[in-house]
Parts: structure tokens; sequence; C-alpha cells
């Protein structure tokens, strides 16, 4: 699974719609801006800058702004006990001073032998009161390091890392196991996902109350899509995306994914889009998010050119449509393979690209809704040996400057990148 691109070879796992869109697609992609680079990139840290990468390696998700500090997670690297070589180390919680670039590790995950406090931080974090919330897609309880798990809260002014909950307790994993994204908060209930677990093991859309410590599966996946990532709350219903299952194949069965709903209440779970019906997309890596009611996402492939798509769905019409599919100009220099989350800024859409751009190592590009016209703003590793960075995460957006992660490039283990109009 590419979403995992850098995960699958580090230290700390061994684990594992319609006509009419494409119409409408086409004659919005008519009308595209051409690539223009209207943004300038800074390097505000790179990775792996110390020995045996204790300030961190491979960022692998967005930040989150705090207090105008930057607070973020690596995947490897650290101080924690290290799983194996020749990246030891199993992740950190970092914080870094945009204004003066520097970096300070706030945990290393594996402190103990079997990773009780966890190991392998994929997922960013979110801010709550002045805490941090996240997860871990290893560790946890149980004496195996590579299993199955946390969600965890660190105070950034102490320091201090607690585990809330460690997934697969009862030996079957039917409360889920190995989350891959983070978690969102709604009124002091955590809301999240799992890879893997449930009754049917193919993940869970998970509830963590953050007062009585208590875990509860809304749903499980299974014939109606399974392997879930991320999740949005918009007036009392949960939106998500599965990665795989649905109506329409994409690889050997599996399935193209969905988007569903559900009701964090009664658990009512609806099937709102199958994915892979023409050129609408398949396989969504990340959570839609919602502007003026309409919900806008990505798909990692699928589209006009098998590459990856930015979609629009309408709640309430039930209606679908790509407003952009990737690798529509010659050398994909537009991108390709978007697989975060979107971000809305005075309704413009921006986004990352894992690949695609002049060096095929990622881009940062905007999408305007209205027309369906997209532009890249910056393209990675436009620099020798790739010293601006390679395969950026998402973004966040802060006093008009994007923050963002990218997992290689710099030093070779990743960066912190700041990007902002040219004057």
């Amino acid at each position: 699974m590419q979403e995992m691109r850098g995960f699958w070879t580090s230290s700390c796992v061994a684990f594992s719609a319609l006509i009419a869109s494409a119409i409408i697609s086409a004659t919005l992609q008519s009308v595209q801006a051409a690539n223009i680079v209207t943004f300038k990139e800074n390097v505000l840290y790179a990775f792996c800058n110390l020995k045996n990468c204790k300030d961190g390696k491979g960022p692998e998700s967005s930040l989150v702004n705090l207090g105008g500090m930057l607070y973020g997670t690596t995947v490897n690297g650290g101080t924690g006990v290290a799983c194996d070589n020749p990246n030891p180390g199993c992740g950190t919680v970092f914080s870094l001073d945009p204004n003066t670039g520097a970096e300070t590790v706030l945990h290393s995950f594996c402190r103990e032998l079997f990773c009780p406090d966890g190991a392998s931080p994929i997922a960013g974090l979110i801010a709550v009161r002045g805490i941090l919330y996240g997860t871990t897609f290893s560790g946890g309880a149980g004496n195996d390091p590579y299993c199955c798990g946390t969600v965890f809260s660190l105070d950034p002014n102490m320091g201090a890392q607690r585990v809330l909950y460690a997934f697969c307790t009862g030996g079957r994993c039917d409360d889920g196991s190995h989350p891959l994204r983070g978690v969102i908060d709604v009124r002091s209930t955590l809301y999240g996902t799992t890879q893997s677990g449930g009754v049917n093991g193919s993940g869970t859309v998970f509830s963590f109350k953050r007062k009585s410590g208590a875990e509860k599966v809304l749903h499980s996946g299974g014939a109606d899509g399974f392997n879930p990532t991320g999740l949005l709350y918009v007036n009392g219903t949960l939106y998500g995306t599965m990665l795989q299952g649905g109506d329409y194949n994409c690889d050997q069965g599996q399935g193209c994914g969905t988007l569903f709903s559900l009701d964090p209440n009664t658990g009512a779970y609806a099937v709102l889009h199958s994915f892979g019906s023409g050129t609408d997309g398949g396989h969504p890596y990340a959570a839609p998010i919602a502007v003026n009611d309409i919900l806008y996402g990505t798909t990692g492939y699928g589209g006009a050119h098998g590459q990856g798509t930015v979609f629009s769905f309408d709640p309430s019409t039930g209606a679908e449509q790509v407003l952009y599919s990737f690798c529509s100009q010659q050398n994909c220099t537009d991108g390709t393979t978007p697989y975060t989350a979107l971000l809305d800024v005075k309704g413009k859409l921006y986004g990352t690209t894992d690949a695609g751009g002049g060096a095929n190592e990622g881009t940062v590009f905007s999408i305007d809704p209205s027309t369906g016209a997209e532009t890249v703003l910056y393209s990675f590793c436009s620099q020798a040996n790739c010293a601006d960075g390679a395969e950026p995460n998402g973004l966040i957006h802060v006093n008009g400057k994007f923050y963002g992660t990218t997992l290689a490039g710099g030093l070779g283990g990743g960066t912190v990148f700041v990007l902002e109009r040219k004057r």
C-alpha cells in the first residue's frame, strides 16, 4: 500500500461515478491553468541531522499549530529502543519553532522493551485545550512490539506522554488494531479508525471517551468497505473513506474504495459512493473536508489517467464529480497520486501529491473548485540531491503561509518546509 511508502521499509513494523462526471471533468480540465510556480519554498528543518537520527526520521503526516509552535510526528528515529537496523528508533513527537527552525524531540517511542508506550506514529496530531492527541501504528499492550497500536496524549509543556488506549487487548482484536490515521475530537470524544481488526478483521471506526477511557467500535469494515482511513465530523454525522471495497473492482477483486457516513449515536452506516465507476477515481487514502456543505477529497488512483483525482460530493443529492484528474500534463508535471487530505483557504483547495512534478518527487497544488483549474505551486526535488525535500505530506495554513513535511529529501530523513507567495 503506497500510503505507507516509507513505513513498510521502516524499523518498527513487520505487519503488516458516473459517465456524466467524466464528461464534466473533461470540460473542466480543458480550461485548466498551466504549470506556474508562484510560491517559494524554504526548508525549516531537515531530519536525521544527528547521529542515528535521534532527532527523528520520516515525517509521514501533516503538522498542527499550537500557540505559534508546530508539532508533528516521525515514524522512525528518536532515542527509543531500536527495533531493527539500519534505521533505529520507533518514531518521535517533535516541536519546531517556525521562526528559528529549532527542533525539539518531546517523546521518543518505544522507551521500554516491547514498546508499551507505542511505536511508529504514522498519523499526525490534534490539539485539544493545549494537549496533543495522536495514534501509533504499533506497540502498546502485550509483549509484541509489532502489535497493535495506541491512542496517546502528550502535554507539550511537560513532555509527558500517556497511553490512553492500547488496541487488541481482548486477544481477537475485535476492538481494532493498527490505527493508520489520527483522531478527531468532538465534545470530549475522540473518533478514529484502525486499518485492521474488528469482527471481520477489516478495520474499524471507533470512539474513545477522553474522560472515562471507554473505547467503542462504531463500525467494523466488511462487504460495505474495508480498511477505513480518516474521518470528518459535520452536523452530527461522521464522514469517512474506505480504502478498499465497494461495488467496483480495481485490484484483484478488492474494490476501489468508498465514501461513507456514520451516525455516531446510533451506529447507522451508509455507503454514499463507491469509487471505480469509469473515471471517478479509486482508493481514497484520506478523509474528505467540508466546504459550504459540499465534501471534497482525493483518490490516490483512478481518474482519466489512472493517477488520482480531486473530487466533490454533494450529500444532499448523492452526486460525485471529478474536479481534476492528475497526470493531465505531459510527464505528469501537474503531479500524481495525492494521498493526503485537502485544505480549504478562502474557497480555494490546496493539497500535495506524492509523485509527479518536474522531478517526479511530488508537488504542492491548488484547485479552484468552481472551475477545476489546477495550479502547481511547487515541485519538490528542485534542488540538488532533493535538499528541498521529496514526497510531501499534508499542509496547514498559518498567517498566510503553508507549512508541511516531506517523507524524504533534505539530509535524507525528510523535512519541515514553509511555502509562501513570491513577492
